[in-house]
C-alpha cells in the first residue's frame, strides 16, 4: 500500500494546525492539516513495516500512525499534544473519538521540561538571528511567546487550550515588529517564571497514564486484524487460516 493510500483510506482523525487554529491567523495564512492512521495490522507482519509518518496528499498535510503518535503524545511533544487539542477538528470516525477522548492520559507535568526545552532551542535561534540581522524573525518570536503561554497556563490550570484568545492582538504586534526586541525578551522570560512556578503545584499528575494509552492501540490493532482489508489477499488468507476473522 502506498503511503498516501494510508492517509487517504485510514484516516482515524483529522484537524486543522497552525495560526488558523491557534487564532492568529492573518488573509495570507496558511492552512496546516494534521492527521493520524491506523495502519491496517496485517502490514505489520512483513519485514517492511508502514510509515511512521506520511507528508501529503495535500498541500500543508502531515500525518502520523497511531503508534507513533502516541508515543510523542506520551513524551509530551508539544506539537503532538496540541494537535490532539486542536479547536478546528475535520474528522474522527469512532477509534478517533476514543483517541480525543483519552486527551487527558497524556498531560503530565513532563509538559513543563519539553515545553521549555523546545522554548530554549527556539529562542537561541532568535538570539543569534540578533545578533546577525540586528531583529529576530518576528514571526517565530511570536509562536514562541505563544507557546510560553500555552505551556504556563496549561501547568496552572491541567488544560491544555490552544486557541490564543485575547493575546491575539499583542502577539500579531510582535509578528508585525511593533514590540522592541528588548520587550519581547522580558515577556519571554516572565511567562518562563510564571511556568516554572505553576510547576511546583500544577493540578496535572506526575507522568502519563501509559497502560491506559496502551490499552487503546492494542484494542485498536487488534480490530483492524479482525478486518484484514481484502487488497492484500496473502493476508487474508492468514487471518481466515489461523481463525483470526470472525462472522
Amino acid at each position: 500500500m502506498q503511503p498516501q493510500n494510508l492517509v487517504r483510506d485510514h484516516t482515524i482523525y483529522a484537524c486543522v494546525m497552525g495560526s488558523r487554529a491557534f487564532g492568529l491567523a492573518t488573509d495570507d495564512s496558511d492552512t496546516d492539516r494534521r492527521g493520524v492512521f491506523l495502519a491496517p495490522t496485517p502490514l505489520f507482519w512483513r519485514f517492511d513495516k508502514p510509515p511512521t509518518h506520511v507528508e501529503g496528499p495535500g498541500e500543508e498535510q502531515f500525518s502520523w500512525e497511531l503508534e507513533r503518535f502516541c508515543e510523542l503524545a506520551l513524551r509530551a511533544n508539544p506539537n503532538i499534544l496540541e494537535c490532539l487539542h486542536s479547536p478546528l477538528v475535520e474528522y474522527a470516525d469512532d477509534t478517533g473519538r476514543e483517541l480525543l477522548a483519552l486527551r487527558g492520559a497524556f498531560l503530565s507535568r513532563r509538559v513543563h521540561e519539553t515545553f521549555t526545552r523546545y522554548a530554549h532551542g527556539q529562542r537561541r535561534k532568535l538570539e543569534a538571528d540578533v545578533r546577525t540581522h540586528g531583529s529576530p524573525r518576528w514571526k517565530h518570536a511570536m509562536h514562541l511567546l505563544r507557546l510560553f503561554i500555552s505551556a504556563r497556563d496549561l501547568l496552572r490550570t491541567g488544560s491544555l487550550t490552544v486557541d490564543v484568545g485575547d493575546h491575539r492582538e499583542p502577539l500579531l504586534a510582535v509578528k508585525r515588529g511593533e514590540v522592541p526586541w528588548s520587550e519581547v525578551e522580558s515577556w519571554m522570560t516572565r511567562l518562563e517564571r510564571e511556568a516554572s512556578e505553576a510547576a511546583c503545584r500544577s493540578p496535572l499528575p506526575a507522568a502519563p497514564d501509559r497502560r491506559r494509552v496502551e490499552d487503546f492501540l492494542a484494542r485498536a490493532r487488534h480490530a483492524s486484524a479482525l478486518r484484514a482489508d481484502p487488497y492484500d489477499e496473502v493476508v487474508q488468507g492468514v487471518v481466515d487460516d489461523r481463525g483470526l476473522r470472525q462472522g
